[in-house]
């Protein structure tokens, strides 16, 4: 049940305590279980901080996060290093950091928005248009000019270099 950890720098403005900055620690969860079981989940414990290698980290309560699917928001398990201050989230593997889509549901309406020339049905065209977009711009700045092998190679390229191929940040 381990999980990858990624590091985000914190942007301005965040308080005192967020100044170590934060990860993501992404671990295979059911999200179903999740949403049932609320603050009663068992979410798995990093063995250790993934920032500086301490070998404890402590729970740090909860935060609210919202996933397609899903009316209410979940509670996502928090943990903290006492040794570095950072404070690491948990975040289900199934989902790209920020993105509230699955990624497979991100990659069907890719595909088919590139393939039939038609976005999925029961997402909204604009957030559809806004991973394209992204797509486009992440590839470009990141593969070259020259990439012609395709939106969708781009995209499955720009994972294995470990970028989240839909998100603005290049």
């Amino acid at each position: 049940m381990g999980g990858e950890a990624q590091l985000y720098r914190p942007k301005k403005g965040l308080c005192a305590h967020h100044k170590e900055g934060f990860m993501l620690h992404f671990v295979s969860v059911h999200l179903k279980e999740v949403f049932e079981q609320g603050t009663n989940f068992k979410w798995p414990r990093p063995a250790c901080c993934p920032r500086c290698n301490h070998y404890k980290v402590w729970g740090h309560g909860f935060v609210s996060r919202l996933f397609d699917s899903f009316a209410s928001t979940f509670l996502i398990k928090r943990f903290r290093c006492p040794d570095c201050g950072c404070v690491i989230t948990c975040r289900p593997s199934t989902h790209f950091s920020r993105i509230q889509a699955d990624k497979t549901v991100v990659r069907h309406s890719l595909s088919n928005r590139l393939t039939i020339g038609r976005w999925s049905e029961g997402i909204s065209s604009s957030r559809q248009r806004h991973w394209l977009f992204n797509l486009q711009r992440k590839a470009k700045a990141r593969l070259s000019d020259v990439w012609r092998q395709g939106l969708m190679a781009a995209y499955d390229r720009l994972l294995e270099l470990g970028y989240v191929p839909v998100s603005r940040s290049i």
